[in-house]
């Protein structure tokens, strides 16, 4: 988790389908949640496509653990100075 927040800065912003989270505290806490979700060494995460340019990012992906299941998701990120300053992110997401 600290490695992760490495990449974030104080006023990054997560926009997610339920609102914007703002702030290291708040995306801190949104994938501490996210990562019981995504046990590691338990999940298979594939990325089918990522965009580059400049400073921004698109990804789609899907993922299987043995919490959820994934079939798309999407992630675009802004970043400047090596931080992200923006983060979007919206997926189909089945509890197991």
């Amino acid at each position: 988790m600290d490695e992760l927040m490495k990449d974030y800065a104080e006023q990054s912003e997560l926009w997610t389908p339920d609102g914007a989270i703002v702030g290291l505290e708040a995306i801190s806490s949104f994938y501490s949640y996210a990562f019981t979700l995504f046990p590691k060494g338990k999940t298979e995460l594939e990325i089918k496509k990522m965009i580059v340019k400049d400073n921004k990012v698109y990804i789609i992906w899907t993922a299987d653990s043995p919490v959820v299941n994934v079939s798309f998701a999407t992630d675009s990120f802004e970043i400047n100075e090596g931080k992200i300053l923006w983060q979007s992110t919206a997926f189909q997401m089945a509890q197991k």
